[in-house]
């Protein structure tokens, strides 16, 4: 059935919370409204509002609500309504969600999963448009997932759930009202690992988020010149699946890697420096990478020139053939 991301988001809530009282939601204007993208849509009318929790504004108290919540036996999801939001949470998830079970020599486990929309792309205006994913993925003890599919989307996130670890759950919110095929009954995925989305020989393409249908679309018009790309979907941002982009960089001997965020200290530059490590004498080419700019997320009206785009992930592609 073809749905749009922002609807296998909603089922996927919906049916984590009928499988399990213990989850229950909580965020800024989650409820009546059902969240500024509809995620939670219907969810109060259904489930009421001890279990779907409209919070005051003050995104450290969502999570450290949600860590005593978890505490006390509940599977808490937050809402973060925007990704710029989420900062004055980051005591909260860095000192004490990344760190309790660590701290606690295991004993305690805090189920939480922080939803938090990301990128750019929707002509938003400033603190609307940031891609904070490495921050996250820098911090020990938690995961990190961004699903790039309605069927991913569904499954990351009950899978999110489920889990005992904390899990930051990043939603790029210009893929939110894409829509693709979802099976809600289908094999449960594993979180940790990468998806392989268009098989190739000649170069590896690896991306998530929103950028992997621009990743695809890239391959599509190389294809065209004949030249066969392999595009990789990483999902898990930590921990990262680096096996898998390995043994396809062994077999392709080229890499570019695409994300919005900043290009220094960011997911390209740990991949990059991991699979040099392990497959250095397969390399027949420099690793490339495509991101966004050092440079604070501009304003909406020069947001299309600094988003990773078509063009920049071709001239990286071509750059890499005349190795």
């Amino acid at each position: 059935m073809s749905t749009a991301m922002a609807h296998a988001l909603n089922a996927g809530l919906r049916d984590a919370m009928e499988a399990d009282e213990k989850v229950l939601l909580i965020g800024e204007d989650i409820g009546a409204l059902g969240g500024v993208f509809r995620i939670t849509d219907g969810l109060l009318k259904d489930f009421g509002e001890d279990r779907v929790v409209t919070s005051p504004l003050g995104e450290a108290g969502i999570v450290g609500s949600a860590i005593g919540l978890a505490m006390a036996g509940y599977r808490p999801v937050c809402e973060i309504q925007f990704d710029g939001f989420v900062f004055p949470a980051m005591n909260q998830i860095i000192t004490q969600l990344a760190k309790y079970r660590h701290r606690s020599e295991g004993r305690i486990s805090l189920p939480v999963v922080i939803r938090i929309p990301v990128g750019g792309g929707i002509g938003a205006i400033e603190h609307h448009s940031e891609s904070p994913e490495a921050y996250f993925a820098h911090t020990p003890g938690l995961r990190v997932l961004c699903p790039s599919t309605s069927q991913d989307a569904y499954d990351l996130l009950g899978q999110a759930i489920r889990s005992d670890d904390p899990v930051v759950f990043l939603e790029p919110k210009r893929s939110y009202w894409s829509k693709a095929e979802l099976d809600r009954s289908a094999p449960a995925v594993d979180l940790e690992r990468a998806r392989v989305v268009r098989p190739g020989t000649e170069l590896t393409l690896v991306t998530y988020g929103a950028l992997v249908p621009i990743a695809l679309k890239a391959a599509a018009t190389l294809a065209e010149e004949g030249r066969d790309v392999e595009v990789i979907d990483l999902r898990s941002l930590s921990p990262l699946d680096d096996a898998t982009v390995v043994e396809s960089v062994r077999r392709t001997g080229r890499l570019v890697i695409a994300h919005e965020a900043s290009q220094s200290g960011g997911i390209g530059g740990e991949l990059a420096t991991r699979v040099q490590a392990q497959a250095f004498y397969e390399l027949e080419a420099p690793i490339l990478r495509v991101t966004g700019y050092d440079t604070p997320y501009p304003a909406s009206r020069l947001e299309e020139d600094w988003l990773p785009n078509l063009d920049r992930i071709l001239d990286a592609c071509d750059r890499s053939f005349t190795y």
